[in-house]
């Protein structure tokens, strides 16, 4: 047991271990590296009290930890769907309450949909966030620098769709057709959200089936966030992209919660954001789909 444990830690930051087992009071004893994640190193530790902590390191993005942290508290604040909570952060590493995972059982997806609603109703007066944090490895500009309160529009196409494009040009991804298409996107923008004003709403951000676990209670728990206050269409959207969401979760959205008409055709305007990421991310693969979404509008 002694060897094993030794072994563990050749990969574990010493630095890290040590600021942890001082924050916690006592030492830790093993450390798991777990799959999931392509921009930070994810381990479970246990200490010498057989307590369980998840820890992040190594993502090599400025803040990112810090800014996750603040994410995951802003999301406790409806105090309607669990999310770990956050027992340490610096620059360095983002340490975690370790949630056990459970089944989901025949109600998960219904109450899921129900809460996801009822933390879209906790609001905010403006657009975006106290700081800029990350949708994946990408930065996302949430401050406001628009000279003053801005409306959804201009907010998503100024700190959303523009950035993303900019991103694109520098990685070598765009084109003369795409960055025509978000030019002319951003001149009828205004009417394509025509019909679907709301506050602001706290979104999780980046949603996808990778980011939600079920507990042991078989509720749901959100990670991993990108978090902002914007339209609640966006995250609905996000949910879209890959799938891992079943029909009764959104039937039981809709029931508490309706969005307005017309959401299915603003879907794609907030898919067209989560596509271009992935365009900057992982490359040229998802360009035609970009194509694809911005001429929907065109």
């Amino acid at each position: 047991m002694y060897f094993r444990r030794a072994y563990t830690f050749l990969s574990m930051n010493t630095e890290i271990k040590l600021k942890i087992e001082l924050f916690l009071n006592e030492s830790i004893v093993s450390s798991k590296s777990v799959s999931g994640g392509c921009i930070a190193d994810s381990r479970v530790i246990e200490t010498e009290t057989d307590k369980k902590y998840f820890v992040k390191t190594h993502s090599g993005k400025a803040n990112m930890f810090i800014n996750e942290a603040n994410s995951l508290n802003e999301l406790t604040k409806p105090d309607c769907i669990r999310v770990p909570k956050v027992i340490l952060s610096d620059n360095s590493f983002l340490l975690l309450e370790f949630i056990e995972q459970g089944s989901k059982q025949a109600l998960f997806y219904s109450e899921f949909g129900q809460a996801f609603a009822q933390m879209h109703k906790f609001t905010a007066k403006e657009f975006g966030f106290f700081e800029d944090n990350y949708i994946g490895a990408t930065p996302q500009y949430n401050t406001a620098t628009l000279g003053g309160k801005a409306n959804w529009d201009e907010f998503y196409f100024q700190k959303r769709l523009l950035p993303q494009l900019k991103f694109a040009e520098s990685n070598g991804y765009s084109s003369k057709e795409l960055s025509q298409g978000i030019g002319k996107i951003e001149n009828k923008l205004d009417k394509i959200l025509k019909g679907s004003e709301e506050p602001p709403t706290l979104l999780h951000g980046d949603l996808w089936s990778g980011n939600y676990l079920c507990d042991n209670n078989g509720k749901a728990v959100l990670i991993d966030p990108a978090v902002y206050y914007g339209h609640r269409e966006a995250d609905l959207a996000m949910t879209k992209m890959f799938g891992g969401f079943t029909q009764t979760f959104y039937e039981s959205y809709q029931n508490n919660f309706p969005l307005a008409d017309g959401w299915e055709y603003r879907e794609n305007i907030y898919l067209l954001y989560h596509y271009m990421n992935h365009l900057n991310l992982f490359g040229s693969g998802y360009y035609n789909q970009c194509i694809k979404l911005a001429g929907y509008y065109l």
